[in-house]
């Protein structure tokens, strides 16, 4: 067997997904069924999990002997890592990919180094090409249209802006993103800006983020964006997780602000 045999006739069998991105991505690619271990987020983004995988800590509280007993050919998380315990993982010999995506080409290439060393990589540039389409397309409707001012959060307590690739999409789909992307900002410096759109996807906590409490105890209740209630929850998986579901949360973001009708992953404010 030639060397170059050697190097490419094994993909894992057996993987432990930290991080509910990477748990996507495998099931996209169609190897769902590799999955051996996963985190209880990864259930909420990825519904057929449910029942043929172990519940592992993510990547943050990750425990290496719990991610060791499950004998796993390779180890897949995302900042920020639990340290002590990625170095146990690498002690016991087990493969680990490290994933630290900010922006739609940071994702885009988390995407094909998964593919990559799963062996799947034209499906993974597939996946990719699609996503590079659809962002694409939505940019070309866009374009030369006025901008409405988007605010999207990732949390509310301290305030933290959405991450670069959400506003990103927030372009794609026609707005201006206020703020600096993932960075805390102050409420009072909203009553400057004046919004036209808030969006709130606050991590883990899918679509029940209080709006009209946020709203009142920020005292924004005169914020353009509330006077015309145009308060929005989307979803937390479809901002936040870095993978192609993506697409959808810029979908969600187009009917926000262009006023289609709103997909059933975002609520309104009352």
């Amino acid at each position: 067997m030639s060397g170059r045999a050697e190097r490419t006739s094994f993909a894992p069998q057996r993987v432990v997904s930290l991080q509910p991105s990477a748990t996507v991505i495998l099931s996209r690619l169609g190897l769902l069924d590799r999955v051996i271990a996963c985190t209880k987020y990864c259930r909420d983004v990825c519904a057929e999990i449910s029942g043929k995988a172990a519940i592992v800590a993510d990547s943050w509280t990750a425990q290496a002997q719990q991610i060791v007993a499950a004998n796993p050919d390779i180890v897949i998380a995302a900042v920020p890592y639990q340290v002590e315990a990625v170095a146990e993982i690498l002690k016991a010999g087990i493969r680990f990919v490290g994933l630290a995506p900010r922006t739609l080409e940071d994702i885009y290439t988390d995407i094909a180094t998964i593919a990559g060393v799963m062996h799947r990589t034209e499906q993974g540039s597939e996946i990719i090409d699609d996503m590079r389409r659809a962002i694409g397309v939505a940019c070309q409707r866009h374009s030369g249209r006025e901008r409405p001012r988007v605010f999207c959060e990732e949390w509310g307590k301290p305030i933290i802006c959405s991450q670069p690739w959400v506003a990103e999409l927030v372009y794609a789909a026609g707005g201006e993103f206020l703020g600096e992307p993932g960075k805390q900002i102050d409420a009072d410096v909203l009553l400057k800006d004046n919004p036209d759109i808030i969006v709130a996807a606050w991590c883990g906590a899918g679509d029940r983020v209080p709006l009209q409490k946020i709203v009142s105890e920020r005292g924004w209740q005169d914020l353009a964006a509330v006077r015309s209630g145009r308060v929005f929850c989307i979803s937390d998986e479809l901002l936040n997780t870095p993978a192609p579901t993506l697409i959808e949360g810029m979908r969600a973001l187009e009917a926000i602000i262009h006023g289609g009708p709103l997909p059933p992953a975002v609520r309104k404010i009352e």
